[in-house]
């Protein structure tokens, strides 16, 4: 596809990976928080505590707390972002430091889990598809 039409597909196909990467973030923290209803998701912040506990099996369990939180404000700021309508240096550093937290969280799933559950979870598609919103043109217009 070129021209007018393939530049259309392109800006919806990176609005729609845009979105769906800041929607899935926002989804975890309303799991976390029990937004999502009872029996949904993690229900308690303790439950999500206990998850990071598992996932992060080979730190410290003094540093898990922290993990947590920091986890949540970044899926937070970065599910935020992912949704606004930012352009430029901005958009590509969002887009990076998704990639980023994604892959951390799949390589800490894998050393504690085996590398099915990143897998099943499409963890590390979900980097992959936030370096590839980072490096489209799109992103520094």
């Amino acid at each position: 596809m070129t021209g007018p039409a393939s530049s259309t597909f392109d800006r919806w196909a990176l609005r729609y990976a845009r979105w769906t990467l800041g929607a899935a973030f926002l989804s975890g923290i309303a799991s976390r928080f029990g937004w999502w209803g009872p029996g949904r998701g993690y229900g308690t912040f303790a439950n999500f505590m206990k998850y990071t506990a598992q996932v992060n099996s080979f730190m410290p369990a003094a540093t898990i707390p922290f993990l947590a939180w920091a986890a949540t404000v970044a899926e937070f700021s970065l599910g935020l972002a992912l949704l606004l309508p930012l352009r430029g240096r901005a958009a590509r550093i969002v887009a990076l430091a998704s990639a980023a937290l994604l892959a951390v969280f799949a390589l800490a799933m894998g050393i504690s889990f085996g590398p099915k559950e990143p897998l099943d979870y499409s963890v590390f598609s979900a980097s992959a598809a936030a370096l590839l919103v980072a490096l489209h043109p799109a992103s520094d217009s």
